[in-house]
């Protein structure tokens, strides 16, 4: 199990990786893994959860609206994703890991080390959704390989599933990462070509 500490550092790699691949898009109308989600839609998602995510950490909640997905484009894709994941970071990095805060997309209290190991899910997965539909094999390290596959079992488990991923796909068992792919409703083998 990750230490906040580890898990913080796992969450700055994942970003930095988005960020990367940010760098290099020119054209956002490739689909990606989440269905009818081009790369517009996908980088306008994970910026609104960035900004919504830090205004919850920073301020112990935060409405709905903050989450809401920001328009982008191809000329400001990658300031408008560096900037969201420079202020989520900040705001964990300046967090209690133990303080309670309200996420109001999930009508919860969890405390912060809690909402991080949400996000860093959240970024490793959407980072492979990014880089599946650039056609770029990405894979976590191995620490959040493990962690990401043990809370997409829990998600996968839960009654009557989640809302917010597909529903899960068959495992293989054939590895940690492409099974977390799976309870999280997406294919490993996927290609924007079909």
């Amino acid at each position: 199990m990750l230490t906040f500490k580890e898990t913080l550092a796992a969450y700055d790699r994942a970003q930095h990786d988005t960020a990367t691949l940010a760098s290099a898009i020119d054209d956002l109308t490739i689909p990606t893994p989440c269905a009818d989600w081009d790369l517009a839609d996908l980088f306008g998602h994970m910026v609104g959860q960035n900004v919504g995510f830090a205004a919850a950490v920073a301020d112990g909640d935060a409405p709905l609206a903050a989450y809401e997905s920001v328009p982008v484009d191809s000329e400001d894709v990658a300031r408008r994703w560096q900037e969201s994941a420079t202020r989520v970071r900040d705001a964990f990095g300046a967090a209690d890991p133990e303080a309670t805060i309200h996420l109001a997309e999930f009508g919860f209290h969890p405390t912060v080390t809690m909402a991080l190991g949400m996000q860093l899910l959240d970024a490793a997965v959407h980072n492979w959704d990014v880089a599946a539909a650039l056609g770029i094999a990405s894979r976590p390290d191995e620490a959040t390989v493990t962690h990401v596959h043990d809370i997409a079992r829990q998600i996968a488990s839960s009654p009557g599933g989640t809302p917010v991923f597909a529903t899960p796909l068959p495992m293989s068992g054939d590895d940690p990462w492409n099974d977390a792919l799976r309870l999280l409703g997406r294919d490993p083998a996927w290609t924007a070509m079909g």
